[in-house]
């Protein structure tokens, strides 16, 4: 009996070497097919026309939107950025898990300090474990309303996507804001005077506002298909604050991730996205062969809140279709129906039909519970400050962003990163609230309280 108890205690023993030995290969292979991408962006002022009207805008190697970045899963990031323009800046990878380089997560003065005009800075991180559509945006003031780019993250190479069908072409569809104004002087203007921001003059689809707006209906953008066809759109909300419905004329959506996470797919015919947000969807081309347009315009459940109520476009154009791209003016696309600004039953609906592809363990044992409200509330106005000037909000009050109640300034000497790994004093305190001292509805209507205890929308 012993001598079977050791055999079988060696077979086992045999068994564990030869599993952490097939792991262990296949973390090599894995790492082996690896690729290391390196890209150089150039940021710089460079003339851009819209609505009529051309602009010096700050962009990326002289591109609106900035250039596309396609990985596979595994692969390491470099990318070195000089700055030309007469402003700091910073590039965020929105979303990317930055695992042990916190570094190169991009946000100015939180884990860099800024690249000054005439500088110089190399991010090199490696994406693992993520796969689908993330992107990339300046991370100084207002910069990135036009320096932005999309994030693309294949399968490992080898692999192949988890849809039942596999997509015969993609597309990046990058909505985003336009200011016929510097978006810099926007928000300097808004922190001067207390006041909200003016709101934007158009949205965009892949940089172009669309046919709705004056002087763009020649460079709208067009998305081809054909019929029979799976293709995937790789949608991601870069505006710089408002939320947005999207959808297509008479087709729906299958919608397969999100933020670089695959989910489980469900099907719908609009989408809304967050700024920041991105969403993966199949599209099939089963409608007669012609032209579609895709819209986007804006969700805004604020009251009395002002917002850019205009509508983007882009076409989805069946190759098959008789009408050539090139000579459709007489062939007016179908225009979608979309939903009314304010209609949260159906951002509800959108968002909670999003489910993990699979089972997902979480931690069950809490050691810290924290609860963070972020919002915008209303300060008095100073009595050193001209309220007609500088207490532009409601009422001759200021807006004034917190977090728990709690106002922020950036350092400008050291990043909180540096100042945390190097213990340098003065720079951040560590007395931040896990709960928000004063309770409310946070996501219902306010009832009216005394200033400055305000409510936010």
């Amino acid at each position: 009996m012993e001598v079977f108890e050791n055999i079988f205690a060696i077979n086992h023993r045999f068994s564990l070497f030869f599993l952490g030995l097939l792991l262990l290969l296949a973390s090599a292979l894995s790492l082996a097919n690896a690729k290391t991408h390196y890209h150089d962006f150039v940021i710089q002022a460079t003339p851009v026309k819209r609505l009529c009207k051309t602009q010096n805008s700050i962009t990326v190697n002289g591109m609106f939107p900035g250039p596309t970045l396609e990985v596979n899963n595994g692969d390491t990031l470099v990318v070195n950025v000089v700055n030309k323009a007469q402003y700091n800046v910073t590039i965020h990878w929105h979303g990317v898990r930055q695992m042990r380089t916190g570094w190169a997560d991009g946000p100015e003065f939180v884990t860099q300090c800024p690249v000054r005009p005439g500088g110089s800075y190399t991010y090199k991180f490696t994406i693992q474990g993520q796969e689908g559509t993330l992107w990339w945006h300046a991370h100084s003031s207002w910069l990135r309303a036009t320096v932005y780019g999309a994030l693309i993250i294949h399968p490992r190479e080898g692999s192949s996507y988890p849809f039942s069908k596999q997509p015969k072409r993609e597309t990046a569809i990058l909505l985003g804001e336009w200011w016929n104004a510097n978006p810099i002087d926007v928000v300097r203007e808004a922190a001067r005077t207390g006041g909200a921001p003016n709101v934007s003059d158009a949205y965009t689809v892949n940089g172009q506002p669309g046919d709705l707006y004056s002087c763009s209906s020649q460079d709208t953008v067009i998305v081809p298909i054909d019929s029979g066809e799976t293709n995937l759109l790789r949608v991601v909300n870069s505006a710089l604050n408002q939320p947005l419905f999207f959808t297509v004329a008479n087709h729906k959506f299958t919608v397969v991730g999100a933020d670089a996470s695959y989910v489980k797919p469900f099907t719908t015919s609009v989408l809304m996205l967050g700024p920041g947000q991105t969403t993966d969807v199949l599209i099939s081309g089963d409608q007669t062969p012609s032209r579609y347009y895709m819209a986007a315009r804006a969700y805004q459940s604020a009251q009395n809140a002002p917002f850019d109520n205009t509508t983007t476009t882009a076409i989805l154009e069946y190759k098959s279709s008789a009408c050539a791209a090139k000579n459709c003016s007489s062939n007016k696309p179908v225009m979608p129906p979309l939903p009314a600004y304010n209609d949260t039953a159906t951002v509800t609906t959108f968002t909670t039909s999003f489910k993990s592809a699979d089972k997902t363990l979480v931690p069950t044992d809490i050691d810290e519970s924290l609860f963070f409200t972020v919002g915008l509330g209303l300060n008095p106005c100073p009595s050193n400050f001209n309220k007609s000037s500088q207490c532009q909000g409601p009422n001759g009050t200021r807006f004034t962003a917190s977090m728990n109640n709690v106002s922020f300034v950036l350092p400008s000497n050291f990043s909180l990163l540096q100042a945390h790994h190097q213990r340098i004093q003065g720079v951040f305190t560590t007395d931040f609230p896990a709960n928000p001292p004063r309770k409310f509805d946070y996501t219902g209507k306010c009832e009216p309280v005394p200033l400055p205890a305000c409510c936010w929308d």
